[in-house]
């Protein structure tokens, strides 16, 4: 049998000294913490995420058996699409659209510091692709954008008169875009859009709510259930924007309970919570940006 040998002599380590071993013996156990936390934590986002999983899946589908029986609830009727005048608020807004579209207009110079809707909130990916649909926050289930009061105060006096108000941004569809179809999570609010800027046409730009057809108006609220599947076209090379609410939709006692209840499970989940840290990273972004013009604008008059 041959047997290899090498020639190189074997080295062999330095004895440890006790005080190395010490400290050895200090380090294992918290690195031994250290690792134990990690665990932890990826145990937590696995269990988050199956629970989110959970609640698409299954959860939707039992909301949406509440559908039917909320809406027998509803003291204004259950149809995809409300008349407007019915609702005081949404005349409001339209007499007041001239000064909302005024301070929209200051948000819009900064448009690029404008978050995509995917951006603030991941559950949004399926219908918010690329750099099309960007969204600026006011109000959101119990949480006010910091920085609201301060770029729209106009707009936002105006929203704080509106009753049971849930939630309130600028959506903004660029040109040639497509938002697939869609339906809202709970029957417990109704939606309306208040017509801020639309293109030219406006035939071709349009929104489907279950079997109607609607087009946006500049100055004109249309109200509507956003439970009922709905999708929308911008077949222009124009952009479009809204004045996005939701309030509570009035309903009977048994309705309303029901209803407040779904809504702080929502206010609660993970899909409010990532949104409102990712607002709060993009609204320091916005704030650091501006800054930095108006500085820059100082630095250079004309």
């Amino acid at each position: 049998m041959n047997q290899n040998f090498s020639s190189t002599p074997v080295v062999q380590d330095p004895p440890k000294s006790e005080s190395h071993s010490l400290n050895e013996s200090h380090l294992q156990p918290a690195m031994t913490h250290k690792n134990g936390n990690e665990k932890k934590r990826s145990f937590l986002q696995q269990l988050r995420k199956r629970r989110r999983k959970w609640f698409k899946r299954r959860g939707k589908r039992i909301l949406r058996a509440l559908f039917r029986y909320l809406g027998k609830q509803s003291l204004v009727g259950d149809p995809p699409v409300f008349d407007a005048t019915k609702f005081p608020w949404a005349m409001e807004l339209e007499k007041n659209h001239d000064v909302i579209r005024r301070e929209l207009q200051g948000i819009l110079v900064m448009r690029e510091y404008i978050p995509f809707f995917h951006e603030l909130s991941r559950d949004q990916k399926r219908i918010s692709t690329g750099e099309n649909w960007r969204t600026f926050f006011l109000k959101g289930f119990g949480y006010e954008a910091e920085q609201s009061w301060k770029r729209c105060p106009e707009t936002m006096k105006i929203l704080s008169n509106i009753p049971n108000l849930r939630s309130a941004f600028f959506s903004i569809l660029g040109p040639n875009y497509h938002i697939p179809h869609h339906r809202g999570v709970t029957k417990g609010l109704i939606r309306c859009h208040l017509g801020l800027i639309v293109p030219d046409q406006r035939d071709q730009c349009v929104m489907r709510v279950g079997d109607q057809i609607c087009q946006w108006e500049e100055g004109r609220c249309f109200v509507f259930d956003d439970t009922y599947d709905h999708e929308v076209w911008n077949k222009t090379d124009q952009e479009r924007v809204v004045l996005l609410i939701d309030v509570d939709r009035p309903m009977r006692l048994i309705g309303r309970l029901i209803s407040r209840f779904l809504i702080f499970g929502v206010q609660r989940s993970g899909y409010v919570q990532d949104a409102r840290k990712n607002l709060k990273t993009w609204e320091a972004l916005y704030d650091q940006a501006e800054s930095q013009q108006k500085v820059a604008a100082m630095s250079n008059p004309t």
